[in-house]
């Protein structure tokens, strides 16, 4: 292969984009992966299941009282 035929070639596979190869720039999208990493983590640090009560205290949410 001549120099100018390597040449062409490294530059086609320069080109190439890696369609995994992002930035991930979306606040909520980053929001909800935190959550669910924070999630992940604590389950697997635990011997038994999470209760309703820790997951929502894990994701940050406030149970809100039924008003009859």
């Amino acid at each position: 292969m001549n120099e100018e035929s390597r040449a062409a070639g490294e530059q086609k596979e320069a080109r190439v984009h890696d369609q995994f190869d992002v930035t991930l720039e979306d606040a909520d999208l980053l929001g909800e992966v935190e959550l669910t990493t924070n999630l992940i983590i604590a389950a697997s640090e635990s011997d038994e299941h999470l209760s309703d009560e820790e997951i929502d205290r894990i994701l940050g949410v406030t149970p809100q009282r039924r008003q009859d």
